[in-house]
């Protein structure tokens, strides 16, 4: 007993000043380096006491050492057992990461090339001979878990859970801490204008949708992943501004003090704290961006007795206001709370996307006709009161009443949604966004909805709302109808009353059962060739898009980037187009990423619609809705019937609302740099849309030019292209001018068999309509004189040499349609020269 006695008076004497020190080094926040050092003492003392791991620890990992995904080794462990790397279960495969192996969740903090698919069984994880750390699929193929540009020596996981590589003077040439995904650990920085991206889900490591963004200005703030990084997209921030060039970059010490720092260290300001004075246990933190977009401080305390617990510190939203979060819940559906719980719910008229409710959000549950301006009887108005959207506007009128927000948004073809809020009615696109229901908002938001389709919408947890946010059980369906169908049965009933005719009685019945009939089939042929469009992006793989297509067998089209093949998606049936990219392999993965997902979030009814897109090796393939009636150029050029006047005006129209919206409405702003008959494709309901992003350039936030090497197709280009001069969006406006007289004419801009002064089309254009013979340009077709007139001023002032004389979209579209007149152009001078 006196030995034993003795013992415990040695250790304690022992154990007393290393407290102290740790204590000490770790109550300076700057000192990083020298924390690090007292902590590795701490644990070096631990790992003699009862708190050990049963794993056999590796703090060297040599060259020729493997991992296998089921068999032993199937990771590297820290020297303590803190940390693991190696294989973990994903899905139904494996991926490579980094784990906290002594919690019993074992909860991963870093992933390995977090958005490819997981690997079978039979992969290993080889760190070579020649020092190259390779994931080796069956067949041989091998991918780099690393950027590292030289070769290893040895590689080691330290009790940071950072994942280092050596060379052979044992500096380091790679760690996993300069690559965070989800995650930040104690001693690692978010330098500037770095983010996190949370993972999809607690059992899906690849990018969430959400992300934490250490902004070069020196705040730090939460935005959905598909939002810009503005401040209508932020959520959260800690609103330091002003800071630009200063470097600030995120911290979380060892003490668990998470907070802004400069390159000297210096405490900009602090973001949280974790409170632990543990002093005889391990006590591990953690920063996270949750699936659910919160940012949290955790604490893991490890007892040396093997027990664990693990707190939450700190969050950046509270629980109460998780509907606060923008991007909680999926397009189309907004956030209320019930029993203490958010829940997500989809608008009257829409249901949910797929299982996983609300981050996909919902699409409409019946298709809706194409609009003719006119009031339309395939759908009618929904008002829902207290929630709000994001303001994804494009317009704005005063509105005193809901009757006349409602009747604006009925009548519109572009509004998906209007909010009427402080007496102004704003009309909205669709997908709606970053829905929120709050009671005390008076805000009440219209939706148009499609006749035949359900006005009852479903919550994540199976209930039932009438549109109000009352909620009752999923087997009562709450039906409604528009003010103007309940005055026109009212107005029967009266009628029937008043007659008293049975012959009236007889033909009204027989008039209501054929409308009945009629419409029930249309909605019937509606339902059968709807296409429900997704939201997000989606990530093919190579394989699947050659299945896809049948091995690229149906050639659709073949442009100067690439070559278009038609498919059809095996899970679905879904017919598209998959184009083939083969002159930009050339471009870096993450610019050819950043604007493909810029691209797919445009939504207007006149661009085709980018459905996903396979960045696989060399391979880069861009996925489209199907056109079905082929492009404009084979309808003006080798059609042998000419269109109307009504279809020429119609199709002008349509495609400058197109461009319109890449200049004006989408974010970013985009120059498609290419428009051209041919990249105008038309739907099945003869709709013109424009394609073909492939040579689009995306111009930043208030940038309005931008240098770029020349793109596009000779004949439609704007003189600028070839001055070495800043290009603007009125290089597109000077495409859309050819393609105008195009239409108009029915004929090319160069064509050679024909008489010299007719040759080049712009000119002739211009001769004729100085000379007053515009009915030339027509032959025998019947003339709309003041119809011809209008569009070929449009199209001169289009092609204008100088890019200033030219007009803005919106100012073509407002002259097309006649609400505003055309002066007389001046001659386009060289506009052929391009």
């Amino acid at each position: 007993m006196n030995i034993l006695s003795a013992y415990k008076r040695l250790r304690e004497m022992i154990l007393s000043p290393i407290k102290y020190i740790e204590r000490v080094f770790f109550s300076l926040p700057h000192t990083a380096l020298m924390a690090s050092v007292a902590f590795s003492l701490f644990l070096l003392f631990l790992s003699a006491t009862p708190f050990t791991i049963a794993k056999p620890k590796q703090t060297n990992i040599t060259l020729g050492s493997s991992l296998f995904p089921t068999t032993e080794p199937t990771s590297w462990l820290s020297p303590s057992g803190l940390f693991a790397f190696g294989f973990y279960k994903e899905g139904n495969g494996f991926a490579v990461g980094t784990w906290l192996e002594a919690d019993p969740n074992k909860k991963v903090v870093w992933t390995a090339n977090r958005d490819d698919p997981p690997v079978s069984d039979n992969a290993t994880l080889i760190l070579t001979h020649g020092g190259w750390l390779l994931l080796r699929s069956p067949g041989g193929l091998d991918k780099n878990i690393t950027d590292a540009e030289d070769s290893a020596s040895s590689a080691s996981l330290l009790d940071t859970g950072n994942f280092v590589l050596y060379d052979s003077n044992s500096s380091r040439i790679w760690e996993s801490f300069d690559y965070p995904t989800d995650t930040i650990l104690a001693g690692q920085r978010l330098p500037s204008d770095q983010d996190l991206h949370s993972s999809l889900s607690d059992a899906d490591h690849s990018t969430g949708r959400f992300r934490l963004s250490m902004q070069g200005d020196g705040n730090l703030v939460l935005y959905p992943n598909y939002g810009s990084s503005s401040e209508i997209d932020a959520y959260w921030s800690t609103g330091i501004y002003g800071n630009q060039g200063l470097d600030i970059s995120l911290y979380l010490n060892n003490s668990g003090q998470l907070y802004l720092v400069n390159t000297s260290d210096d405490n900009v300001q602090s973001v949280a704290e974790s409170i632990n004075s543990r002093n005889d246990a391990i006590v591990v933190y953690r920063a996270t961006i949750e699936a659910d977009g919160n940012f949290r401080l955790y604490s893991h305390t490890f007892e040396r007795n093997g027990s664990s617990n693990m707190s939450i510190s700190w969050s950046a939203i509270e629980d109460n206001d998780q509907c606060s979060i923008k991007g909680f819940c999926g397009f189309n559906s907004y956030c209320t709370f019930m029993d203490n719980q958010p829940q997500c719910i989809c608008v009257p008229g829409f249901n949910f996307s797929g299982p996983v409710q609300r981050f996909q959000g919902c699409d409409r549950n019946i298709s809706i006709e194409g609009c003719n301006g006119k009031e339309n009887k395939s759908y009618y108005i929904l008002p829902i009161k207290n929630v709000a959207w994001k303001e994804s506007l494009y317009d704005t009128v005063p509105s005193y009443s809901e009757e006349d927000c409602r009747n604006e948004c009925l009548r519109d073809c572009e509004c998906g949604a209007a909010m009427l809020k402080d007496d102004k009615c704003m009309k909205l696109t669709l997908p709606l966004l970053y829905g929120r229901r709050d009671l005390s908002d008076p805000t009440t938001t219209f939706i148009k909805i499609g006749i035949g389709s359900s006005t009852t919408t479903t919550n994540a947890t199976g209930n039932v709302s009438n549109g109000n946010g009352n909620f009752s059980n999923a087997t009562e369906v709450v039906k409604y109808y528009s003010k103007k169908k309940q005055r026109m049965e009212i107005l029967i009933v009266c009628i029937v009353l008043a007659s008293f005719s049975l012959t009236v009685f007889v033909v009204s019945a027989f008039l209501i059962y054929r409308y009945q009939v009629q419409r029930y089939k249309h909605q019937a042929g509606a339902r059968s060739i709807g296409l429900r469009e997704e939201i997000a992006l989606r990530v093919f793989s190579y394989d699947e898009l050659l299945k896809a297509t049948d091995g690229f067998k149906e050639e659709l089209g073949r442009g100067a980037f690439g070559t278009v093949y038609k498919g059809a998606l095996s899970n679905s049936g879904r017919v598209i187009a998959v184009k083939q990219l083969e002159k930009v392999i050339e471009e870096g993965e993450r610019e050819f990423r950043a604007e493909t997902r810029a691209i797919g979030r445009t939504h207007h009814r006149n661009l085709v619609r980018l459905l996903g897109f396979c960045d696989e090796g060399s391979h880069r393939l861009l996925v489209y809705e199907y056109m079905g009636n082929g492009s404009l150029a084979n309808l003006i050029f080798k059609n042998q019937r000419r269109l109307d006047w009504t279809d020429r005006v119609r199709i002008a129209t349509d495609i400058a609302r197109g461009i319109l919206y890449l200049h004006e409405d989408c974010e970013p702003h985009i120059i498609h740099c290419d428009i051209k008959p041919q990249n105008i494709l038309m739907d099945d309901f003869w709709t013109a849309k424009i394609s073909d992003f492939g040579l689009a350039k995306l111009l930043m936030p208030d940038q309005t030019r931008t240098f770029t090497g020349v793109r596009g197709t000779r004949g439609y280009l704007a003189p600028e292209w070839n001055k070495n001069t800043p290009i603007s969006v009125k290089a597109d406006v000077y495409s859309y001018g050819i393609v105008l007289l195009e239409l108009v004419c029915c004929r090319r801009n160069v064509e050679l068999d024909v008489a010299d002064e007719e040759i080049i089309l712009t000119e002739w254009v211009y001769s004729c309509f100085i000379r007053g013979e515009l009915g030339k340009l027509l032959g025998s077709e019947e003339l709309e004189k003041r119809m011809l007139e209008r569009l070929v001023k449009v199209g001169l002032w289009c092609i204008q040499n100088e890019p200033n004389f030219r007009p803005s979209m919106k100012n073509v579209i407002l002259m097309l349609e006649g609400n505003t007149d055309v002066p007389i152009p001046p001659s386009p001078a060289s506009a052929s020269s391009s």
